[in-house]
């Protein structure tokens, strides 16, 4: 009965059209972040709550639940909410998966989560730490704004996000009737196996890992923008050993 929900969900990572997140503790993940119908990687699974049953008070004071999770190996368990937010806790490589982007990357008629106009951007860091000096030619944070590309890395030594430094803005692409989320999300799938494993440190001493730096180059990136463009790039992702992007 949940096989074909798998396979969808499967498909969907694979176009694009969903990207998994890293979960981490101290981002403050909470039991009511799980709810019925969402998907999680933990444990080498996908899981699926299929139903969360009536809140009750648990011995600590605490609210739980009884789940229903569906597991991709044609498993099943009736766990705590508790239980499973420490499973994922204790798994440092658990992901959540995101919901389904609705509608196309690009759109004749301006929604909700339309632009009029906006770019994507490519950007490197002039900080100083050791990762990034190894292979500063390489790293890029690649992102997409609606307003003024200087204008949003105004300040960037001041934010972790920038990785506390001053940014040098590699290339920018106008594009037109973008659907913003859907844009960074397939961004974010394509180029997520070289995704740079960073740590910072904000203003208030605060551990901070930003996700939108990666190992790619340039010449890259700017194929993956040509593919944005004629709505191919959903076939594709990077491959970090030769560099360059392959049919998924």
């Amino acid at each position: 009965m949940f096989k074909p929900l798998f396979e969808r969900v499967t498909n969907d990572i694979a176009t694009g059209a969903r990207i998994t997140r890293q979960i981490r503790k101290d981002a403050g993940f909470l039991k009511s972040d799980i709810k019925a119908g969402e998907f999680f990687i933990v444990g080498g699974q996908t899981a699926y709550v299929a139903d969360v049953g009536e809140p009750f008070k648990a011995p600590n004071g605490d609210t739980d639940a009884r789940l229903r999770v569906i597991y991709s190996n044609g498993t099943e368990s009736n766990l705590l909410l508790r239980s499973l937010q420490r499973a994922i806790y204790k798994d440092e490589t658990s992901r959540r998966v995101s919901e389904p982007d609705a509608g196309p990357l690009f759109a004749d008629d301006a929604g909700e989560d339309d632009l009029a106009s906006g770019f994507i951007y490519v950007l490197r860091s002039r900080s100083d730490h050791p990762v990034v000096m190894q292979s500063r030619d390489v790293v890029h944070k690649i992102g997409v704004t609606s307003g003024d590309v200087k204008r949003r890395v105004a300040g960037a030594k001041f934010d972790p996000t920038f990785l506390m430094a001053d940014v040098d803005i590699v290339a920018t692409y106008e594009l037109f009737n973008i659907n913003r989320t859907k844009l960074e999300n397939v961004i974010h799938r394509v180029f997520d196996p070289a995704r740079l494993n960073i740590e910072v440190r904000d203003r208030f001493g605060n551990p901070i890992v930003p996700r939108e730096w990666f190992l790619v180059p340039v010449f890259v990136i700017d194929e993956a923008v040509a593919k944005i463009r004629d709505g191919s790039i959903t076939g594709y992702m990077y491959d970090p050993k030769s560099a360059r992007l392959v049919k998924s």
